[in-house]
């Protein structure tokens, strides 16, 4: 297949793609087309590499509202309702949901998912059919799973033997909660037995870590100090990390020094977290952001997460990724005409870096010719106009597209 005419991650100069065996064989300008060659023009559409999701919840997705609704929009509230949800979870559940789930992603040109699956539940039976539906679903979508608990590790029963027991049955990455556990002594012992898990098993780690606007949560501290000595590193994911923007400049003037150190990712949910945030504060009410900026001149990677799809933490879907990049735009105060342009890469390759995908993701001869097209010619007007996803391609093979609305103005 030869793709004409794309303007490739915000170029200026048009340039031509041409796939063969589901790989990026040749990338240039004016490529000749041969003999029977299928050809695609893009007309000047913009071109990227396929959009991922570095951090939601497949397993509690589109359950808002049962048994209850989370009315306070506390994030303590939300693993109240979920608590009382999970009780009635079935493997058929959970199939048909993700399923749904999935599809809504890929329709908004998501071909990578980091989800976490919550095992604090005695049968881990979200945990067992997310890893089946890894396997059925990857010529749709790539899913790397990290073991949640939800409730707690030393606050849940057994948490411990249930987070490793997720480890054995495949999970690709460990995570912790302290900020929800009883005391500062099981917080700190939780990410210690995360990151010992996480060496032993050869695995990612994933941290909520703080969400909450507690300025005493003090997790991301621990967290980074172990992946520095351990050596882990970019291997580890703070997520959330909302109490750093309770924390006093002089006390992130020393942790910064250590972030950067570690070299861990972070991972921001502007949707979700400006949600859930501030519910304890009258005014001024903060915004539930982390210092994304001040992070990322810091030398720490970042990405955005949606987190939530009509769930017990946020009673909106759509799982659009461009909409996750609109909102943190506007809390995170980047707002630039180059921060604008740029800001494809939360959901592009800054994310590519918190999975760990490695060389083999991005628009380059060679890898696998994974990429979206949308209706516009870069970025920038992506944002602004919010401009329709035309195409998605995974391994050369066309998996969605979408024929633009037409709307007539009769005046």
């Amino acid at each position: 297949m030869l793709i004409k005419n794309a303007y490739i991650e915000n170029s200026t100069e048009l340039q031509d793609i041409r796939i063969v065996n589901g790989v990026f064989q040749k990338i240039g300008h004016q490529l000749v087309s041969e003999k029977d060659e299928e050809i695609l023009d893009l007309g000047g559409k913009a071109v990227f590499p396929p959009f991922i999701e570095s951090h939601v919840h497949l397993d509690t997705c589109l359950t808002a509202g049962e048994p209850v609704w989370n009315k306070s929009g506390t994030l303590f509230e939300g693993i109240e309702c979920w608590s009382e949800r999970k009780k009635t979870l079935t493997e058929e559940d959970i199939r048909t949901r993700v399923n749904e789930a999935v599809r809504m992603q890929a329709k908004n040109g998501i071909q990578y998912v980091r989800t976490h699956v919550d095992i604090t539940d005695p049968n881990l039976l979200a945990l067992k059919t997310l890893v089946k539906l890894r396997e059925e679903l990857k010529e749709l979508m790539t899913i790397q799973i990290i073991a949640f608990p939800q409730e707690g590790i030393l606050s849940f029963p057994h948490g411990k033997e249930l987070l490793e027991e997720a480890m054995k049955l495949g999970a690709d990455g460990v995570g912790a909660i302290p900020h929800f556990e009883f005391t500062r002594e099981y917080a700190v012992e939780s990410i210690n037995y995360c990151i010992d898990l996480a060496l032993r098993y050869d695995a990612l780690v994933d941290v909520h870590c703080d969400e909450i606007d507690d300025p005493e949560a003090k997790g991301l501290e621990v967290l980074a100090c172990r992946a520095l000595e351990t050596g882990l590193k970019e291997k580890v994911t703070a997520s959330h990390t909302t109490a750093m923007h309770s924390y006093n400049n002089a006390y992130c003037s020393k942790l910064f020094r250590l972030l950067k150190m570690s070299e861990i990712n972070f991972v921001a949910n502007p949707l979700v977290n400006t949600h859930l945030q501030g519910r304890f504060d009258q005014y001024p009410k903060r915004r539930g952001l982390m210092r994304v900026k001040e992070l990322m001149e810091n030398g720490n990677n970042v990405s955005f997460g949606h987190d939530d799809i009509f769930d017990p933490w946020y009673p909106l879907r759509n799982a659009d990724m461009v909409d996750v990049v609109h909102m943190g735009l506007h809390v995170g105060q980047m707002m630039g005409y180059d921060e604008i342009m740029n800001s494809y890469q939360f959901i592009t390759t800054n994310a590519a870096r918190t999975l760990n995908l490695g060389d083999s993701y991005g628009i380059k001869v060679g890898n696998s010719a994974d990429f979206v097209v949308l209706n516009a010619e870069n970025f920038y007007d992506v944002i602004s106009d919010r401009a329709e996803l035309l195409y998605s391609f995974k391994a050369g093979k066309k998996i969605i597209e979408t024929i633009p609305a037409k709307v007539e103005l009769y005046y």
